[in-house]
């Protein structure tokens, strides 16, 4: 029996009814070729290739850097050993950044990704040509491998993704990651920035016939799928990477003018000035000073005054950077637990006779954790940044209302003077006193006395006259610099009195600030909550920067945040000079524009005489 057009009709506009109502019908997804944490990214879907790009570079030649130290792992997923140096080249990513732009990412691994409006979760869209260097193709299996095993091994990624509450296959060349809150602008995007492994290598056996374990370090060159693959390995020594030329993204837009040199290598040096003679003898090709004595006084050889070396220094990398350099006590020990010793800590620090006596007076001495941007506080808080600091008054320092945060100054005898002296009566407040030469705890009769640990001894010269000023207040401050691998392995664990800390800021601060400053992660062995810092207060304003509506909003939290960090004294802000100091042989170029907001080093870089 068939039914009448009238019953047909009514099943029709009954299911039609149905299907408008809220949860019942399936939104179609908005596929989009990037993403921009803030607003849209710049290019269009169909953009040829980067802005600062030179399609037109030659491929071939090589590109020789050093790097301090040594290393003993190529295995990025762990946080054991020390990496080798480079090992990005090896791997891809689902999105890649553009330096041209502070927020915007494009399509990569992925070639396009979506979302629902409260970003309750993010779905990328694998191309299907994305191949292994082993001509096997990269799939969806691969990235929740990646996702889950980096969670699990490295504590990084453990507390940067810590939202991902689950990664699933959602189609052939479909994964989608679940996250655990809504409405978290950042999050879509940052899922697009680690690096993806090949679960078929890592799960396979070796050519040995062993098994292989990504929980372990190693030495044997691994699997990517990205432009370059390990060509040599000189454990402790040297790595190189050679260019691939059947890497399957050689020709998208976003990889367009890129990865020119035919090899990359990075050679280790016991420290920064054993680097700085093999770069004058020419044979390594390019270095990043960053001392501002050396690049005032070293760079006086034949090679600069003939033009064969060329020095820049440029600030693309430091408009949309904002820098905190300090000495960092750990505050999970007891002699640091007071904000008012740790401001006598600052008090003893003399920026100014540094600046003058070791640096040709280059450097700036900064004065907040996101210097240099203009999200860095200043004066005294008004407006919706004023309204959310009230909102947390008993749980702040008072001070953040009434006075505007600045550094000690120094430099003259006087002021050196009168800095000391009141840096003795904030540890007496403390409950600290000078007992001849000797800053002793009152109840106990300790001295006042703790380690600061280096990375290298080239740092040590700008560090011993802090130390000769914390002596003159009784203060014993020692320097022990270690080699690579036990600094690395020192700081995962918090086994530290002190260091020698910097942290980078973007333009558009989110999860990570947890990472640096939140309960969260003061007691996970690996975060970069270097400090220990574990504050109501401070917590409370990295979910408002998190959850800000609005950029004004979040600008006002960041503020906020800032001022409160400084406030509590938990770092001594050092120096920096706001400068990308770089200085490179001409058998190496640039693209000219350079990036808004980066040097494009060393994607963009080629060699100019290569092929010829």
């Amino acid at each position: 029996m068939s039914l009448s057009w009238l019953t047909r009709s009514a099943i029709i506009t009954l299911a039609t009814a149905l299907l408008t109502l809220p949860g019942l019908a399936d939104e179609q997804p908005q596929w989009r070729h990037g993403i921009a944490v803030i607003g849209e990214p710049e290019l269009p879907a169909d953009f040829k290739h980067l802005p600062y790009v030179d399609t037109d570079a030659p491929k071939g030649g090589e590109l020789r850097l050093a790097s301090e130290g040594t290393f003993d792992n190529l295995n990025l997923v762990i946080d054991r050993g020390a990496p080798a140096a480079g090992l990005g080249n090896i791997y891809d990513t689902l999105l890649k950044r553009s330096e041209d732009e502070v927020f915007g990412s494009y399509g990569l691994l992925a070639e396009a990704v979506t979302y629902p409006d409260d970003m309750s979760s993010a779905t990328f869209r694998l191309r299907a040509e994305a191949k292994w260097a082993d001509g096997a193709p990269v799939t969806v299996e691969d990235v929740i491998f990646s996702m889950e095993q980096l969670k699990q091994h490295s504590a990084f990624y453990s507390g940067y993704y810590r939202h991902v509450s689950g990664v699933e296959k959602t189609g052939d060349r479909e994964v989608t990651f679940r996250f655990d809150e809504k409405n978290n602008k950042e999050l879509p995007s940052i899922v697009g920035d680690f690096p993806i492994f090949p679960k078929h290598w890592w799960e396979a056996k070796d050519e040995d016939g062993n098994e292989r374990d990504i929980s372990r370090t190693t030495l044997k060159p691994p699997l990517g799928s990205g432009p370059y693959k390990v060509a040599s390995v000189q454990p402790g020594g040297k790595i190189t990477y050679e260019r691939r030329d059947d890497y399957w993204g050689k020709d998208l837009p976003i990889n367009l003018g890129q990865y020119n040199f035919g090899t990359i290598s990075y050679t280790y040096f016991a420290d920064s000035d054993v680097a700085f003679e093999a770069f004058r003898a020419g044979t390594i090709d390019y270095r990043r000073e960053n001392s501002s004595s050396s690049w005032a006084t070293r760079y006086d050889f034949d090679a600069v005054k003939e033009g064969r070396v060329i020095r820049e220094a440029l600030t693309n990398p430091f408009k949309a950077t904002g820098v905190m350099q300090a000495f960092v006590p750990n505050i999970r020990r007891e002699i640091f637990k007071d904000a008012r010793v740790r401001e006598a800590l600052n008090y003893a620090y003399d920026f100014e006779s540094l600046n003058k006596n070791l640096a040709h007076g280059g450097l700036k001495r900064v004065d907040s954790f996101f210097w240099g941007t203009d999200l860095a506080s200043s004066g005294l808080p008004e407006g919706r940044e004023l309204e959310i600091l009230k909102e947390l008054e008993d749980q702040v320092p008072p001070e953040v209302f009434t006075k505007p945060y600045t550094n000690p100054v120094g430099g003259e005898p006087d002021k050196i003077r009168e800095n000391l002296r009141t840096a003795v009566g904030l540890l007496k407040e403390a409950g600290w006193e000078l007992r001849g030469n000797r800053m002793v705890n009152v109840q106990t009769g300790e001295p006042l006395s703790f380690e600061i640990l280096l990375s290298s001894a080239s740092q040590e010269r700008t560090v011993l006259p802090y130390v000769a000023s914390l002596k003159r207040i009784g203060i014993d401050a020692r320097l022990r610099s270690v080699d690579t691998s036990q600094y690395i392995n020192r700081v995962r664990s918090f086994d530290y009195d002190m260091i020698y800390g910097v942290w980078a800021q973007t333009m558009n601060p989110g999860n990570e600030q947890m990472e640096y400053w939140g309960t969260e992660s003061v007691n996970r062995e690996g975060s970069r909550n270097y400090a220990g810092i574990s504050d109501p207060a401070v917590d409370t304003l990295i979910r408002k920067i998190v959850f800000a509506a609005t950029r004004e909003e979040q600008v006002a939290a960041v503020k906020a945040l800032d001022r409160v960090l400084l406030a509590n004294h938990f770092v001594v802000p050092m120096f920096y000079s706001g400068e990308e100091k770089i200085a490179y042989w001409n058998r190496i170029a640039h693209p000219e524009p350079l990036p808004e907001y980066g040097t494009g080093f060393p994607d963009a870089w080629f060699a100019p005489q290569a092929g010829n």
